[in-house]
């Protein structure tokens, strides 16, 4: 179940190149990990609406949780730390916010533009277990990328 990052990010690229709308490629994005990634079943974005407050984004999945403060859940400790969060089992974090009861790992990745976290990139499995070292490097560097695009529409 290895995914290729050096390819992702290069469709990532080419899927985004000369779109000037963030909310386009976010969901283009969010539609491409979706697919190209094996046993996920939710891949999107929670954008920085208030301060310390999360809005669902463009994502791929079933519905999900609108709001996420800071203080909650793994992506709220993404967007507090400022770090890549890997999570083998979401039943074993202790602040961990159900969205959909499917779901049994997780990876987030926050998008950091100008030191502020401006969004985070949201990665869920029915799998516990399913995200290694490698998927959380490889999920990084796409959210490097990620945080090149048009940010300004939003902040």
């Amino acid at each position: 179940m290895s995914t290729n990052y050096d390819v992702l990010l290069e469709q990532a690229q080419a899927i985004t190149a000369g779109e000037p709308d963030l909310i386009a490629n976010l969901s283009n994005l969010s539609a491409l990990v979706y697919h190209e990634l094996a046993d996920v079943n939710w891949v999107g974005f929670y954008l920085l609406r208030a301060p310390e407050l999360l809005v669902l984004g463009p994502f791929q999945g079933k519905v999900a949780c609108l709001r996420i403060p800071f203080s909650r859940g793994v992506c709220g400790a993404a967007a507090r730390s400022q770090k890549t969060q890997l999570v083998h089992d979401v039943h074993e974090f202790a602040d961990h916010i159900a969205c959909d009861a499917a779901s049994n790992s997780e990876v987030v990745v926050p998008i950091i533009v100008n030191g502020q976290v401006v969004a985070v990139f949201d990665l869920d499995s029915p799998s516990i277990g399913r995200f290694s070292q490698a998927d959380a490097d490889g999920l990084s560097r796409l959210g490097r990328f990620i945080e090149s695009l048009n940010w300004q529409q939003l902040c």
